[in-house]
């Protein structure tokens, strides 16, 4: 039997640990993958697109796990009554290919992306880091801000969108949940990030935008750039990215979709799990820039369909389903058949 997971299941499991917890323990899921990088499979998302948006399937397999997620970027869903990003997914057992699990992912893909960008930030912003700038302030805003609340001890954080309403509904959030966080807002991004010392950019326009420029970036300055996930879509100026050093998730992947599309073929980048597991330095000095160009990786949401499987257990949350059939005799699959019109034909049965 397989277990299922819906929205509601994952938003109970959030509630009964609490905002901290969630955050703490799912960024462990994810850093002890990261730390044992070469036991994956790995390989760039599978990505279908249209003018409307993206539809995208991302595989990680380890030797005994393998997920997959199915997730969508249509930046103009919200005009329909929809979320710009959509996902579901599931864990299977590699030795049988037996589904163990099928789960939403559009809220745990707000939450593996939150604990992802805190993870990168911890090894390379300066450790004494307390205040943030997020740009951008839509459906992934309030977890990057909690996260970095609870795991950096961001405290002060700047905020600022083109659609006011998006940033008054982050401040209202974040009020209710996280009343020590200091949130301010401001009418424009170069007055939000000008002296703090991260810069998160989350935007979803699938255009070549420029956010964020050169003039804006100061020393020591740490960027976390997320909104550049697809060809064609990016948040950096070109001059942003010369001016610092570039870490990567999986640099197959982000020199097609992250702003690192931008740039030659041969323009340095570090993946991030070579400065988690100390093969190199991530920042050498208090006035480095270092960026994080982030476009998400599958490995993040193997970790996070574990942390689900895990917590569900844990937890007793989800429900049991046939998804694989619960076969007698595991060679007469045509009984399932049989069966069902052995019900049908019963008496009394419409």
């Amino acid at each position: 039997m397989t277990t299922l997971l819906t929205t509601s299941d994952v938003a109970n499991i959030v509630a009964r640990y609490g905002p901290r917890k969630v955050f703490t323990d799912l960024l462990d899921y994810v850093l002890a993958d990261f730390l044992r990088w070469q036991e994956f499979d790995k390989c760039a998302r599978v990505a279908s697109h249209s003018p409307s948006g993206v539809i995208e399937l991302m595989p990680a397999a380890d030797s005994e796990l393998y997920s997959f997620k199915f997730v969508n970027g249509h930046p103009d869903n919200p005009q329909a009554g929809l979320s710009t990003v959509m996902a579901f997914g599931a864990l299977a057992q590699v030795s049988t290919g037996e589904p163990l699990l099928i789960s939403e992912l559009t809220l745990t893909t707000a939450l593996r992306t939150a604990v992802t960008s805190a993870l990168a930030a911890r090894a390379l912003a300066r450790p004494d880091s307390r205040s943030m700038a997020l740009i951008g302030n839509g459906a992934q805003a309030e977890f990057q801000a909690l996260a970095f609340h609870y795991v950096l001890g961001i405290d002060v954080l700047h905020v600022y969108d083109v659609d006011a309403q998006a940033t008054r509904k982050l401040q209202a959030n974040l009020a209710a949940v996280a009343p020590a966080l200091r949130v301010v807002a401001f009418n424009g991004t170069a007055q939000a990030v000008k002296g703090v010392d991260i810069v998160t950019t989350v935007t979803a326009d699938k255009a070549y935008a420029t956010i964020l420029t050169a003039d804006m970036v100061e020393p020591g300055m740490h960027i976390n750039a997320l909104g550049g996930d697809c060809p064609g879509k990016t948040e950096l100026h070109a001059d942003v990215l010369r001016r610092g050093t570039v870490f990567v998730e999986y640099e197959p992947q982000t020199r097609i979709e992250g702003d690192l599309q931008q740039m030659p073929a041969d323009s340095p980048v570090t993946e991030l799990w070579r400065v988690l597991t100390g093969q190199v330095a991530g920042r050498q000095r208090a006035d480095d820039v270092t960026i994080f160009d982030s476009v998400g990786f599958a490995l993040e949401d193997f970790s996070a369909l574990r942390w689900l499987r895990d917590s569900a257990a844990r937890l007793g949350i989800g429900a049991r389903i046939e998804v694989a059939p619960q076969l007698q005799d595991p060679k007469n699959l045509f009984d399932v058949v049989r069966a069902a019109a052995d019900v049908k034909a019963a008496p009394g049965q419409p």
